[in-house]
């Protein structure tokens, strides 16, 4: 019988010949991620387990993004407690305002196809994109890593989603996502891995593919992985070794579903309030009048996000009275995005840039609303409360959705 991914990677991993879902098994950490927001749990439940130093500084990587810059009194305590558990344990990898988690994990290089990483948010699947098996885990779990550098996890069952052909010049991979999320609904891949394959995935860029893989877990999913290609090695500026290159479901594996789509098939989509699971066609909410726009998050923040949207507003201006938000996901795609104008095309058309960070997309800094208030996001939860008041509405959108309903000042798809 032959392996899926996350088999394969959970395999070589702990030195077994295979392993099966609903194996209970102890994996070695390769890295881990910690964020602000919970560096003062883990530091905390770290000492009260009685570990006394890591279990390896240069594998422990800690990244300020929820609370830069600081909006609430207390934030600058989660920066302090950082800061000081950094220093005493000789931690090297700190990002104080680099750019979101998700994001820098891949880009600045800690992440590398077949790796097991953990880290504490929920969101950490992004780094399947490469072929990692990464998921989030509690404060608790990550304490135990930080003193052990072991996780147990069980074996999960994998769901086969194969998508061949071309897409239309309007659907991007966050409208693939959303439909499938739709497909499944919030929890219909609970604890499951999700497989990708197809011509269509083969022909997408690392970066389309890390937003796929980073909304996995609004199914429920456990991972979301892809197989590592020559895109991937480019990206992560690596050859890709024997293993790495095996990293594919093989054709006798055992998967507990499996979902077949055509690219053609595909059309803009949103997610309607509240739920990332309620999903219907652009075309079905055309005109409902908006009150903003966000333009960022680690779900669409990368340069190509960036470019595309300033596309679709070059020349262009935001409607009147809409305010359109746009946040790079790092520091290396701000400057990027400068480098070859497309900040100077959003900002003639009337966008405010932001610093890189998480910002609006977990309620911060940069934008919240207020009741009766209505906005077009394409960050990854539109939750009651996550973007403002619980009676803000937020639909989320791909960017060149996104930048069409700028200008438009409601609801509208975009001809590309």
């Amino acid at each position: 019988m032959g392996a899926t991914i996350i088999e394969k990677i959970i395999a070589h991993n702990i030195g077994a010949d295979s392993v099966k879902p609903g194996d209970i098994v102890t994996v070695n950490v390769d890295r881990v991620m910690v964020d602000d927001i919970m560096m003062p749990f883990i530091v905390n439940k770290f000492h009260e387990m009685g570990f006394k130093e890591l279990w390896d500084p240069d594998k422990v990587v800690m990244i300020y993004d929820h609370f830069v810059p600081a909006s609430q009194v207390d934030d600058t305590r989660h920066f302090r407690i950082g800061d000081e558990f950094a220093s005493r344990y000789g931690m090297k990898n700190v990002h104080r305002s680099d750019g979101i988690c998700h994001q820098l994990m891949t880009e600045a290089g800690y992440v590398k196809p077949g790796d097991v990483v953990f880290g504490t948010d929920s969101h950490t699947t992004t780094y399947g994109c490469v072929g990692a098996f990464s998921t989030g885990i509690g404060y608790t779990e990550m304490a135990g890593i930080l003193g052990t550098g072991q996780l147990w996890v069980k074996v999960p069952e994998t769901i086969k989603v194969t998508i061949s052909g071309k897409l239309s010049p309007n659907v991007t991979s966050k409208d693939i996502i959303l439909r499938i999320i739709g497909d499944l609904t919030a929890a219909g891949a609970t604890y499951q891995a999700l497989e990708f394959c197809g011509d269509t995935i083969d022909d997408m860029t690392v970066a389309s593919r890390m937003t796929m893989s980073n909304m996995a877990i609004e199914a429920g999913a456990k991972c979301a992985l892809f197989t590592p290609d020559e895109k991937t090695a480019q990206y992560c500026e690596i050859e890709l070794n024997d293993f790495q290159i095996s990293l594919v479901g093989d054709a006798d594996a055992s998967y507990a579903r499996e979902l077949t789509y055509n690219a053609e098939d595909f059309v803009p989509v949103m997610a309607c309030p509240s739920q990332v699971d309620s999903i219907k066609p652009v075309k079905e909410l055309i005109g409902t009048k908006i009150d903003q726009v966000f333009i960022g998050s680690c779900t669409n923040g990368r340069l190509e996000d960036l470019q595309k949207a300033a596309a679709v507003l070059k020349g262009k201006k935001v409607s009147p009275f809409v305010k359109l938000i746009v946040t790079p996901a790092s520091r290396k795609i701000y400057r990027q995005a400068d480098a070859d104008g497309t900040l100077l095309t959003l900002t003639e058309a009337g966008a405010i840039i932001t610093h890189p960070g998480c910002g609006l997309c977990c309620g911060r800094s940069g934008g919240i609303l207020t009741d009766g208030e209505r906005v077009v996001a394409t960050n990854n939860r539109n939750f009651l409360g996550r973007m403002g008041t619980s009676k803000v509405e937020i639909y989320l959108a791909s960017p060149v959705t996104a930048a069409a309903c700028a200008i438009a000042g409601e609801i509208t798809e975009v001809s590309l």
